[in-house]
């Protein structure tokens, strides 16, 4: 396999990497996607069954890209003949200025005016006639908004990999890389055991990223955190949930914030996935990812859910962690582009890495590919570019 050349290698198999490599597949070009663990690992920022879709944000442009990505998502599923994105609804609610990691939900209902996005102002007791929360603080507020929904996880995986793989795109497992080197003609990329040539690079390995790019003189800033999650379920089987997000001031503890979902439309099941947003239980090293619950976190799901919740059984059936990683700097979603021009030939490199990205995986796997093998993109993402 030694001195194999490509058009385009794309490290990393995750969504967007298999996105990417679709997209260059189905367009002609020779691809390889190498990718250090096995296929469908829970490692990684992939894990979990769901991810929430939501067209609310805080960020007109993170609005208006979601809203762009809606059409290529079905634009997915009929590719593959299956289902991937389920509107159930989304449901914000709580302190309606409060400043948090999703955004504000006064701000993002004023971003869905501005875009004429429909959604109906609910006051806690019309949330708690509605929806089954309980003892919701009289000051509470918020929306439902019923285009939001969930997307189903390991379906979408499964179908870019299946996709990518008629496309013609190799897809090798087991397969870390060590560097990544750009020159005048091409790109040099070595694992442990194989070297290979590419025109283009494209680097989607999450939270692994950096560990690539820091010999090219690149720093990318990530916070890297375990987020906890548990299952739990539903008392009354005919009963259901839109997604949600419980907006609170922090704790002294804290920063208060849960989340949920409703029932997963593809598997029938009657548990729901909820838990904490914290971003306290820090990583250095992602290799050292321990993917077990926080305790203290899990606790104070069960607390949340007891008292707010009565919908669902506050014992969890099962609870986990999952890899996640952010830009350091709040005010940046996510890594996307070239490489900065201080990099010699770092144009034949293109980077996504980390945020909140699942609800954007068709349109970042375009705007990758469209990068690498064309020079530009039609997507504004330049705001996310390495300054």
């Amino acid at each position: 396999m030694t001195g194999e050349t490509y058009d385009l290698v794309v490290i990393g198999a995750g969504p967007v990497g298999l996105a990417t490599a679709w997209e260059a597949g189905r367009r002609g070009y020779r691809v390889l996607v190498l990718e250090q663990f096995e296929m469908f690992t829970e490692l990684g920022s992939s894990a979990g069954t769901e991810r929430q879709w939501r067209l609310q944000y805080s960020e007109q442009d993170l609005a208006r890209l979601t809203l762009t990505a809606l059409p290529l998502w079905r634009e997915l599923e009929a590719q593959a003949n299956r289902r991937l994105l389920y509107q159930t609804g989304s449901l914000w609610f709580g302190e309606t200025e409060a400043a948090t990691n999703e955004g504000e939900i006064r701000q993002a209902a004023s971003v869905l005016d501005r875009l004429g996005v429909g959604y109906e102002w609910l006051t806690a007791k019309e949330i708690e006639a509605r929806y089954p929360f309980t003892e919701l603080p009289s000051h509470f507020e918020g929306f439902y908004q019923a285009e939001g929904g969930m997307i189903d996880v390991q379906a979408t995986r499964w179908v870019l990999h299946g996709l990518a793989a008629a496309a013609g795109v190799k897809i090798r497992t087991g397969q870390r890389v060590y560097e990544v080197a750009p020159d005048g003609t091409g790109v040099t990329v070595r694992t442990a055991s194989d070297m290979m040539r590419a025109e283009h690079v494209v680097l989607a390995a999450g939270a692994f990223t950096p560990q690539l790019l820091e010999p090219l003189g690149v720093r990318m800033e990530l916070d890297m955190f375990e987020l906890t999650f548990a299952s739990f379920r539903l008392r009354d089987p005919d009963s259901d949930l839109p997604t949600w997000f419980a907006f609170q001031q922090p704790t002294d503890s804290d920063v208060n914030l849960f989340y949920g979902f409703g029932r997963n439309p593809w598997s029938g099941s009657d548990l729901v996935r909820a838990g904490p947003s914290f971003e306290d239980d820090h990583v250095t090293d992602p290799y050292q990812a321990r993917y077990t619950a926080h305790e203290r976190h899990v606790a104070r799901a069960v607390q949340w859910i007891g008292r707010h919740l009565p919908a669902l059984d506050p014992r969890p059936r099962h609870a986990r962690s999952a890899l996640a990683a952010l830009p350091a700097d709040p005010n940046r979603q996510f890594y996307f582009g070239r490489l900065p021009e201080s990099v010699p030939d770092g144009e034949r490199l293109v980077v996504f890495s980390s945020g909140w990205g699942f609800k954007y995986v068709p349109v970042l796997g375009r705007a990758c590919a469209d990068l690498a093998l064309t020079g530009h993109t039609g997507f504004d993402l330049s705001r996310f570019a390495f300054s």
